[in-house]
């Protein structure tokens, strides 16, 4: 348990993913009120994460569409009127396309853009109100992508997403700044989760194949992102704001 959490609510939004139930983990054993949301329905949400249905007294979820701003607002409002004030924002929550322009359609674009960059300002927006209104001095934290910092092929509602938000956290960390809020952006590049996780667990010379190309020679784990999330929190990075963390082991260094 680490003293500074403990007792502090912390929202994460995508806190069914694996990256999100390591953020939500690392924090729950920090001894923070930890409130999660994604868009499983609350008995299919348990079958994803056993934890959510073993009378954890400081873990609570919600079903919650990010891209629909009415429903993050009223997150955000019940939150705080039924646990108190809220003190960190973890704007987690994504999707991914694997295609090139030619092949994607519309909808897929205006989905990630709903999702990854208008999910995560409306959940920031909704959250720096509520530590103003309630004098918190609160942190947000973005997760972006390397792919948001450096052009990759075939993935380009995702990348245009994620430089978004990018400029975000920048905008938000500036006009926040005088309320003593701190934004940050945690940008990972390979990472042993999500989609990415499913493929290399059926072949792991795709895996290699992967870690290969990482300048360092290795990926992420998501346990090893939420370590980093809890520590932009810290009061150890207490004159940091408006700054992006890569975690990408030199994939951006890499032009084509």
């Amino acid at each position: 348990m680490r003293a500074e959490y403990k007792n502090k609510v912390v929202l994460i939004s995508g806190g069914l993913g694996d990256i999100g139930r390591a953020i939500a983990g690392a924090f729950l054993t920090s001894g923070a009120i930890v409130c999660i949301a994604d868009r499983f329905v609350p008995a299919l949400a348990k079958e994803r994460w056993p934890l959510l249905d073993e009378s954890q007294v400081n873990l609570f979820y919600d079903q919650v569409d990010v891209s629909d701003a009415d429903q993050v607002e009223a997150w955000v409002d019940r939150i705080q009127r039924e646990l108190g004030t809220i003190a960190i924002c973890i704007a987690n929550a994504a999707c991914v396309t694997i295609q090139n322009f030619r092949e994607l359609s519309n909808a897929a674009w205006k989905n990630e853009m709903a999702v990854n960059l208008d999910g995560a300002f409306f959940l920031a927006n909704a959250c720096a109100k509520s530590f103003v209104a309630t004098g918190v001095r609160g942190n947000i934290v973005f997760l972006g992508s390397w792919a948001g910092h450096a052009v990759h092929q075939n993935l380009p509602a995702y990348s245009v997403s994620k430089a978004g938000l990018r400029m975000l956290c920048q905008a938000m960390a500036l006009e926040y700044a005088v309320d003593g809020i701190r934004v940050n952006e945690i940008a990972p590049g390979y990472v042993n989760a999500g989609l990415s996780k499913v493929v290399w667990s059926k072949d792991a010379a795709l895996q290699k194949k992967a870690a290969a190309v990482v300048p360092l020679g290795d990926i992420l784990e998501a346990e090893e992102i939420a370590k980093q999330v809890l520590w932009i929190c810290s009061d150890n990075c207490r004159q940091m704001t408006g700054t992006s963390i890569v975690l990408d082991g030199g994939l951006s260094l890499i032009r084509p």
